[in-house]
């Protein structure tokens, strides 16, 4: 009988480690803030990377792998969205309002998230580079693409999503879906 009980906690465990989207190297975080529709900033024990010196501060950017909203403030970056989607400053940063606030309905601050890094962890600017994972399992970034408030954008290294993100974009387009419904 006691056999037969260990046996089923092993595979119990075995089944929930495998089955879960959270593997254990991901990093537990707490969300802070949402900058952007695709940047927030994040809390990590301090005892996560206790072994890491490039990491200080209990507070980190995180800059969300794969995929691009539009700039939900007036600077460079939106003058460049603007001139490359033949739209306004004002059109771009109105859209990236709107990529804000459905990125911050995913995310409310204090909410329990899961950073999957990729080859590349950081950015030049510092931030880290991460797939972000909610506790039911659903990738933030995946989410945020495929309902229509952002673009692909693959920089290699960090390409483990990246056909999913396309074929995400391209549906959402077809479909007229978030920001593509206003375009």
């Amino acid at each position: 009988m006691i056999k037969r009980i260990t046996l089923f906690l092993a595979l119990l465990v075995i089944t929930v480690v495998y089955a879960s989207p959270i593997k254990p190297d991901f990093v537990k975080a707490k969300v802070v803030k949402v900058i952007d529709g695709d940047t927030i900033i994040v809390s990590i024990p301090k005892t996560t990377f206790n072994d890491r010196k490039t990491l200080k501060n209990l507070k980190y950017h995180v800059r969300l792998i794969g995929i691009d909203t539009p700039e939900s403030r007036p600077n460079r970056r939106a003058k460049l969205q603007a001139r490359e989607s033949h739209k306004s400053v004002e059109e771009i940063v109105k859209l990236g309002k709107l990529a804000k606030e459905f990125t911050k309905r995913l995310l409310p601050k204090g909410q329990t998230v899961y950073l999957e890094f990729d080859v590349q962890p950081q950015d030049r600017y510092g931030r880290l580079l991460a797939y972000v994972w909610l506790p039911n399992g659903k990738m933030v970034n995946a989410l945020i693409i495929c309902n229509g408030f952002a673009y692909p954008l693959t920089v290699p290294p960090n390409v483990k999503y990246q056909k999913l993100f396309l074929e995400c974009f391209r549906k959402t387009k077809e479909e007229k879906k978030g920001l593509w419904r206003l375009m």
